[in-house]
């Protein structure tokens, strides 16, 4: 998910590496809303799988408690399964709770 550029530069006859650092989001990345607090990544993953391969979940983590904040995001393999992704599991049920699943945007 992280895109890295590099550059070289001639400064006072010396060559120094640059690093550029951007975030982008790939089209095969799903924003997944409204998750149990007690869902695990492998859970989220064997949900999606329904929709097509699964590459990786992350279920983001508050940073001063370390507890699940109720969303992630799950990447997958091609981008007609994020696609359909979106259109047949947004409103679906897991776990007891109705997940939002929209198109993963960076900020």
């Amino acid at each position: 998910m992280w895109e890295i550029n590099l550059i070289a530069c001639l400064v006072f006859g010396s060559w120094l590496s640059l690093v550029k650092v951007s975030r982008s989001v790939p089209d095969y990345v799903s924003f997944i809303g409204n998750l149990p607090y007690s869902a695990r990544e492998e859970d989220v993953a064997n949900f999606f799988w329904q929709v097509g391969p699964v590459t990786s979940v992350r279920i983001v983590l508050d940073r001063d408690t370390g507890r699940p904040r109720g969303f992630g995001f799950c990447e997958f393999e091609t981008e007609a399964a994020a696609e359909q992704a979106v259109g047949s599991m947004n409103h679906a049920e897991f776990m007891g709770r109705q997940l939002r699943v929209d198109r993963a945007i960076s900020r």
